[in-house]
């Protein structure tokens, strides 16, 4: 239980990758906080098999794009569990158009999801986290290299989450306080099913030959907000069955 005592937030955890790395949090012996936007009723699923670790979570409702949302999170979060300690900023969101076809709106929501929310909710962590403090941003392979048309807007975004990741682990090391990046590949979720439209492209290109799974992932974030990591800093993780190797 080497997080026993200690509060996550884990944004997006409704489901999928962020739905695995609560319940693996709980089981380390964290309190966990997880928001959603719509499926409600999956994420009270999944904070009550983190309370069934004997740990205490709450499913929340925040809009990642709205920054009013995001802004009073943090806040939320210190008066229902009294402390953070490690914040996942998960929730996002993925598009798929030309450069022609992308919309302002488009670039707007991605920009307001996929950055901006995680920019208001880590500035607003850090003003309350401690020493010893982790956060922990769940970006993408392709914040790295982008073997795929059409996807502009999402690789923008995870490209920013990497500088941010870096920078804020300058910012942050004085109070040692760990800033780092997961990078996942192909992960087989409701977002990009092993058996979809980008599996006869992606599979093929890991070196692993296969998609990943979302406990895969939580491991690595376990391992990022343990003890263990507390010499890792503005690092920025890949995750990706080999793709970028």
């Amino acid at each position: 239980m080497s997080l026993q005592g200690k509060t996550a937030l884990v944004t997006g955890g409704g489901r999928g990758i962020g739905a695995s790395i609560a319940r693996r949090l709980a089981a380390d012996g964290a309190n966990v906080a997880i928001t959603y936007s719509r499926s409600g009723e999956a994420a009270e699923t999944v904070a009550a098999a983190c309370r069934e670790q004997g740990v205490e979570a709450e499913a929340m409702q925040v809009d990642s794009g709205n920054a009013n949302d995001a802004a009073g999170l943090v806040d939320k979060v210190v008066e229902r569990f009294g402390r953070l300690d490690i914040l996942v900023n998960n929730a996002g969101v993925f598009s798929s158009a030309s450069l022609e076809e992308t919309s302002d709106e488009d670039f707007d929501r991605a920009m307001n999801v996929n950055v901006r929310g995680v920019f208001v909710v880590s500035r607003s962590a850090a003003r309350v986290m401690g020493e010893g403090s982790r956060i922990i941003n769940i970006g993408s392979v392709f914040g790295e290299s982008m073997p795929l048309a059409n996807l502009g807007l999402y690789t923008m975004s995870k490209f920013a989450v990497a500088g941010l990741t870096r920078a804020w682990a300058r910012d942050l090391g004085p109070r040692g306080i760990t800033v780092n990046c997961v990078q996942p590949g192909p992960i087989d979720t409701d977002m990009n099913p092993a058996q979809g439209p980008f599996a006869d492209f992606m599979t093929p290109r890991t070196a692993l030959g296969r998609y990943g799974k979302p406990d895969e992932i939580a491991e690595l974030v376990a391992f990022l907000a343990g003890p263990q990591s507390s010499y890792v800093t503005g690092s920025c993780i890949n995750a990706d069955g080999g793709i970028n190797a």
